[in-house]
């Protein structure tokens, strides 16, 4: 084709998704583990134990702790957590409370996505051409055709699958690149919203913990804006600038900034590393992005390509930067899904069918897995299964659940009428090709999230270390914990109800019981003046050990186990 434009869509093509079914398909993505969990090892936990310091007057909001430890600069979501934690801890527990604001946050970056490609399309360079004798697709049915297929990229990358569903900073971080990117794509189409949201994404993004993506973002976005056709666009360069800006003061303000660059050595295994990392995390959006690079090669300087192109770029120099970091490349995920999106109306027949096949095998046989160790969990049949679950999950006892049972159903049961209308003769829609990887990924998280959650819960949690450690230690007692992790400290207290000092030497310390982390190959050396009591792994299969002392002489002394 010798024109720029490689799109061609009929206006049969540019049918939107049905909207009861695109809310219902987001629900099963987001609301599968929001609830009956323990807070997950490590970032999980760690960021959690911030949050609920917070809120029960344990910390100040300036600086939150956890066993004496200070935590990093990302200010603004622990707050977000602690005010929750106040909010609706009483109704439904801390930790299902702190997980509700992130599960919205995830909400806001689908929209946010969504939006963001909705304006893309509907700029000049992005529309599809006209026909010789009509039947075009309308401007506004492609943009929404368009910006569904973007949604369903967003949701079907693995990347996203446990990253976004956690209570951590990056998921703040990720909504401010998204909203970020939304301001510069909806410029050309709206007064005040653009400007009030880059105003807050890039704020918002180095109170989260992350002020220099928040500089090169607001960097290449000023420059983006200048070369803009679009006459709104380079009067907008000020207020990226000026988001930039508050950026930089808040950050001070706060103390965000610190040297989070990784001492890199390229060598053969650290390139095939971050590869297979990008391969994975990235999977299926990369191959569509670069697609879609390629088919609108001669349009790389208009804006549909270019904002979501430089978020990426942004955060792949991050990810490099960090030592091959899946929490910094996570945050180019809603740029390359956009990028993705822009593949659909160029794809042939063949590859979209290619596409459907490995969505239906790899799916199908990952929910049938997943039936298989359910059925092995309550029957016994096959019996490898349960035996490699109470092997990961030691302690773990079998719970029915006639809820759960029904969502795994009717999660299976919509699967395969998906695959049905897929396989069918419903050809048309551009976002057709994303419907079965989208829909797998959401089948998968959501069988999982009812099915196999209470073993999970059981090798993710430290609940079970903690249970094995108040055997020997009394409730509220005075625990020292230098040099253990920082998640072990936030289950010791929130768990197991302890006072822990993670900061205080053993030979120094008030306390009379000591907690130290240890290895196989490296015991721990208590020092004198103390008594071992007994040495516990959070299950078999870790190498970490938990060293338990207690002061010789002091009162209720246990005998060690």
């Amino acid at each position: 084709m010798n024109s720029p434009n490689p799109a061609l869509v009929t206006q049969r093509a540019a049918q939107r998704m049905p909207r009861l079914a695109l809310f219902l398909f987001c629900a099963a993505y987001v609301l599968p583990g929001l609830f009956g969990r323990d807070p997950w090892k490590s970032a999980d936990i760690t960021a959690f134990g911030y949050m609920l310091n917070i809120a029960q007057g344990k910390a100040a909001w300036l600086a939150p702790t956890v066993g004496g430890l200070a935590a990093d600069a990302a200010l603004l979501p622990y707050w977000l957590g602690a005010v929750f934690i106040k909010l609706l801890g009483p109704l439904m527990g801390p930790a299902a409370a702190a997980r509700v604001p992130f599960a919205l946050l995830l909400v806001v970056v689908l929209v946010l996505a969504w939006y963001t490609t909705y304006h893309l399309a509907k700029t000049d360079a992005a529309q599809p051409l006209p026909f010789a004798f009509g039947g075009e697709a309308d401007p506004v049915d492609y943009a929404r055709a368009i910006a569904d297929g973007a949604l369903l990229a967003l949701v079907a990358t693995l990347g996203l699958l446990q990253l976004g569903h956690e209570t951590t900073p990056e998921l703040a971080q990720l909504a401010s690149v998204t909203l970020f990117m939304y301001a510069l794509a909806a410029i050309p189409f709206r007064g005040a919203q653009p400007k009030l949201a880059v105003l807050v994404a890039l704020p918002a993004l180095a109170a989260s913990g992350a002020p220099s993506m928040a500089m090169a973002l607001g960097a290449t976005g000023a420059v983006i804006c200048y070369h803009s056709g679009y006459e709104p666009a380079r009067r907008f360069v000020g207020w990226v600038l000026l988001s930039t800006l508050a950026g930089a003061v808040l950050a001070t303000a706060i103390g965000a900034w610190g040297w989070r660059v990784a001492n890199v050595h390229i060598t053969p295994s650290s390139i095939w590393a971050f590869i297979r990392l990008l391969a994975w995390f990235t999977w299926p959006a990369w191959p569509l992005a670069l697609w879609t690079l390629w088919r609108w090669r001669r349009q790389m300087r208009h804006r549909h390509i270019t904002i979501p192109l430089s978020c990426v770029a942004v955060s792949l120099a991050s990810c490099m930067a960090m030592g091959g970091s899946d929490r910094a490349l996570m945050l180019g995920l809603p740029g390359l899904a956009v990028l993705a999106a822009f593949a659909l109306p160029t794809l042939q027949r063949s590859t979209a069918a290619a596409i459907d096949w490995f969505s239906v095998f790899f799916f199908s046989t990952g929910a049938i897995v997943i039936w298989v160790v359910y059925a092995s969990i309550h029957t016994g049949v096959p019996p490898k299964p349960a035996a490699n679950v109470a092997r990961l999950a030691p302690g773990f006892s079998t719970s029915f659940s006639a809820i759960e049972l029904a969502l795994g159903v009717l999660g299976t049961l919509a699967w395969l009428w998906l695959v049905k209308w897929r396989t069918g003769r419903n050809r048309h829609p551009l976002w057709k090709s994303l419907v079965l990887p989208a829909s797998g990924v959401a089948l998968c998280w959501l069988l999982v999230m009812t099915l196999l959650l209470p073993p999970l819960d059981q090798a993710r949690s430290y609940r079970s270390l903690v249970q094995r450690i108040a055997e020997q230690v009394p409730a509220d007692s005075c625990v020292a914990a230098p040099g253990m992790p920082r998640p072990q400290v936030v289950a010791l207290e929130f768990i197991g109800r302890y006072r822990v000092d993670a900061v205080t030497p053993a030979g120094a310390t008030a306390c009379n019981y000591l907690l130290l982390a240890e290895t196989r190959a490296a015991p721990a050396q208590a020092g004198a003046g103390w008594k071992l009591l007994t040495r516990e792994r959070r299950n078999r299969s870790d190498d970490e050990i938990t060293a338990v002392y207690q002061r010789i002489g002091a009162a209720g002394i246990k005998a060690a186990r």
